[in-house]
């Protein structure tokens, strides 16, 4: 999987040029560049408080930035967000499911929410419980789900209207490490169907994972890049090192971010 050496964009690009937001007294985005290309999964890396949630939002437009600005693309041509809106998904890190509904409950309940034809929901949720092997499980209540399926099943609503762009809030923060494998075993399927995936995490050994990286900590970008090329740059072994390197370079206190 190479998607990083397309030669042009395909699909949906997010382009974010000098983004701040504050919330009450924090400074939550701090003037956050960055450039989300077409077709790729991206990481959005950086430790709690970095401001992860907040851009996330604010590409979604739940929060409204108080300077910068957010461009969206399709094909590479300048494209309105309410234009995509209806082509984006997002999974945020708290889950809204319903512990009193099954699987197939929350599959047949989001069906009805996105009004998705009957036949191209049967073989969109036949897909779904397949790959994320939850087939054999479809009458088993959300609230009795392992911490992994519980994400598992959170993905797959998300992806029940095929999005072109799909926004992840932490979906492996709290799992067992299988369940992390697994998750990461379904975001790949995804990448080779072209979607723009934003995956924001804390954990740093899933950076590599990822076709691009951007670090962010404290509301500011410190990089952005392909994973082994950011590597080879700063000439550390690891993410863990290129993070203290970064953050070293930094200059003055920053508040606390969300």
């Amino acid at each position: 999987m190479n998607h990083q050496n397309l030669p042009h964009p395909q699909g949906v690009g997010i382009a974010v040029q000098d983004l701040k937001k504050r919330l009450g007294p924090n400074q939550a985005l701090d003037g956050v560049t960055l450039n989300f290309q077409a077709g790729l999964m991206h990481g959005l890396i950086g430790p709690e408080g970095a401001g992860k949630t907040t851009l996330l939002r604010t590409l979604l437009q739940l929060l409204k930035p108080n300077s910068g600005t957010i461009l969206y693309e399709d094909e590479g041509k300048a494209t309105p967000f309410t234009d995509l809106r209806p082509s984006i998904a997002y999974m945020p890190q708290q889950q809204s499911l319903y512990a009193d509904l099954s699987i197939g409950e929350h599959l047949e309940f989001f069906k009805e929410l996105y009004s998705i034809p009957e036949a191209e929901y049967q073989q969109k949720s036949e897909e779904l419980l397949k790959i994320t092997r939850l087939d054999k499980f479809i009458d088993r209540p959300a609230g009795n789900l392992s911490g992994g399926m519980y994400k598992k099943l959170g993905l797959m609503c998300s992806l029940l209207r095929s999005p072109r762009v799909l926004l992840l809030d932490e979906p492996t923060n709290g799992v067992d490490p299988i369940s992390r494998r697994e998750f990461w075993d379904l975001l790949y399927r995804l990448a080779d169907q072209k979607i723009l995936i934003i995956i924001a995490t804390a954990y740093l050994d899933e950076a590599e994972r990822c076709a691009q990286v951007h670090l962010i900590e404290s509301g500011r970008t410190l990089a952005e890049g392909e994973p082994r090329e950011l590597l080879k740059l700063e000439g550390v072994p690891n993410f863990d090192a290129l993070f203290i390197a970064r953050s070293k370079r930094k200059e003055g206190p920053h508040a606390t971010h969300t």
